[in-house]
């Protein structure tokens, strides 16, 4: 089984890109965020025809998640229950762990999959930077209740935050900056101590492995990167987690979303 995780900044625009690149990488569930479009304007029949069903939570121009998968989702729920926010930044459901099978009920047959594109921040001291914090622990919050409800559970998408400087191209320049500073790494670290697991991590890695790379000043192709597209495992999940791997190959795209797909495979 195959879960990926791919902010494509506009859906709109990169429709084509996430259709080609499912047909050639024929995962089970696909995150999306940054659609950038409402609901109303939600592709369901494009995917519908290439395989795939699909939920969504839109917004008009910025924001907006989606789950593409081969099974219905179950369970669906958008943004975070108990934390006040408009914006949509978050979808979750329910699937089979073995989809060919159909949907099973036991919750040790299913998984929870979370799909979240967490707030930028802007800049460290900003009320954008506040917001994040306080949406960093409201999704804590959440999470902590429904690992009890859902054992099974991914936590995937755009993070907007790196783990430590092998995450960064450029270390010292980046210190304490936007995605880099000890507020952001603390919060994404209370994350793990609920007991997930950086999926990533869990093989060996080439270095300088990045999932964004800025539009200017060459970043791609002088791979000026960084690793904040995360797919964070429970521990009962944990076990079959058989790889973990960012796809750069969409990067190259004539005009790519500037993050690359992180995929899953479980076992």
């Amino acid at each position: 089984m195959k879960i990926a995780t791919w902010n494509i900044n506009s859906l709109t625009v990169r429709l084509p890109q996430v259709l080609d690149w499912l047909a050639a990488n024929p995962v089970d569930v696909l995150a999306l965020q940054e659609l950038k479009l409402t609901d109303d304007k939600f592709a369901h029949a494009a995917f519908k025809n290439a395989g795939y069903e699909s939920v969504c939570f839109g917004q008009k121009t910025y924001n907006g998640v989606a789950l593409i998968s081969k099974s219905p989702a179950q369970q669906v729920v958008r943004n975070i229950p108990g934390f006040d926010d408009d914006l949509a930044r978050v979808i979750s459901g329910t699937f089979p762990l073995e989809p060919a099978s159909g949907a099973a009920a036991d919750t040790d047959q299913t998984m929870r999959v979370v799909g979240a594109y967490f707030p930028n921040g802007q800049a460290p001291g900003s009320d954008k930077f506040e917001y994040k914090l306080a949406w960093l622990q409201g999704l804590r919050a959440w999470l902590r209740t429904e690992l009890v409800s859902h054992p099974k559970l991914v936590l995937l998408g755009d993070y907007n935050i790196t783990f430590d400087d092998a995450d960064v191209w450029d270390p010292e320049g980046m210190r304490d900056q936007i995605h880099c500073t000890d507020e952001e790494r603390y919060e994404l670290n209370a994350l793990i101590a609920l007991g997930l697991t950086d999926a990533h991590r869990l093989f060996p890695q080439a270095s300088k492995s990045y999932s964004w790379w800025d539009y200017r000043d060459f970043g791609f192709r002088r791979n000026h990167g960084m690793r904040i597209d995360h797919i964070l495992v429970s521990q009962a999940l944990k076990p079959q987690v058989s790889a973990c791997r960012i796809d750069k190959t969409p990067r190259s795209n004539e005009r790519p979303s500037d993050h690359a797909p992180v995929v899953l495979e479980l076992s």
